[in-house]
């Protein structure tokens, strides 16, 4: 089962919790700098590869919430 994409508010919290840098997580997930911006500004999604390498390293350190999972409202995140 293929994992629900992060939005990009989930993507800006993660990394905050994970103290990193867009460029930080540009590198480590081996995409571009203007994937990781474009990506947290609104201004496109990445393809699945990039979003997916995304999301592995972010989760290294934080669980993504879906809408309403564990607690009321939104997605979110939590530190692990």
């Amino acid at each position: 089962m293929e994992k629900k994409p992060i939005t990009a508010g989930q993507c800006r919290a993660a990394r905050a919790f994970a103290n990193m840098s867009q460029e930080d997580l540009a590198k480590a997930a081996r995409v571009g700098l203007s994937t990781v911006r474009n990506f947290e500004t609104g201004r496109s999604t990445p393809v699945t590869n990039n979003l997916q390498a995304i999301m592995r390293v972010l989760e290294a350190k934080v669980s993504f919430l879906a809408d309403g999972q564990t607690v009321d409202g939104g997605p979110g995140v939590r530190l692990k």
